[in-house]
């Protein structure tokens, strides 16, 4: 049965995660540890245990050094159990490493009781909601990084386009020459890499610069 090291301040998560890991099994042995250096103490000898740490609250420097620590043991398992965690430190971390399970304190006592299973059994576990957030900052990223190809303008022309706007109408609208609004035409075509109007329509939407519901308004 492998020990569980629960790396947490708070007296109510410390019960909480204990309570929880009872109704999972009554073997486990449980060590309640308050500091990174009885922490490592711990694990020196208990190199196959799990860890369910707060990284908020304990004295951690950076992300940097638990996946120090983390490569260190091996064949420990971890479990990431906070309030709150930022974006680039969950891709920092999960890139690094691929014994770390995510669980936020806001879960459901279900959602936890299935991501301790899946951790103890040695198979990583994210939680939906870091897993929805990670899934939303990728797409964002996606999309400016597509937006980026293109100038402010350019951006504000392809939307017009997209949305149903005629060369002369988006020229009247800027007050320029049709000549004008033709040439970023073809500068936006050649930059996104389309030959025609329905394709440059589904970069604009998946690039983020035409929201769909106004593109059916």
């Amino acid at each position: 049965m492998r020990k569980i090291i629960i790396a947490d301040n708070q007296d109510i998560s410390r019960c909480g995660l204990t309570f929880l890991l009872r109704q999972i099994s009554e073997n486990f042995q449980i060590a309640l540890v308050s500091g990174k250096a009885e922490m490592i103490d711990v694990l020196k000898n208990e190199q196959e245990a799990v860890v369910i740490v707060d990284y908020t609250l304990f004295d951690f420097e950076s992300a940097g050094e638990l996946i120090i620590i983390q490569s260190r043991f091996e064949k420990t398992d971890w479990i990431l159990f906070s309030d709150e965690l930022s974006d680039e430190f969950l891709r920092t971390l999960l890139f690094n490493s691929h014994s770390v399970s995510v669980l936020m304190k806001d879960c459901s006592a279900d959602e936890i009781t299935t991501g301790l299973k899946e951790a103890i059994k040695g198979n990583r576990y994210i939680c939906n909601f870091v897993s929805n957030i990670l899934l939303d900052s990728s797409r964002k990223t996606s999309n400016d990084q597509h937006k980026q190809v293109l100038t402010g303008t350019e951006q504000e022309i392809l939307k017009e386009m997209a949305l149903g706007k005629t060369t002369k109408e988006i020229a009247a609208k800027r007050f320029v020459s049709v000549h004008t609004i033709m040439t970023h035409r073809k500068n936006i075509f050649r930059k996104i890499e389309v030959n025609n109007i329905h394709e440059a329509t589904k970069y604009a939407m998946r690039a983020g610069i035409v929201d769909m519901a106004e593109y059916y308004i």
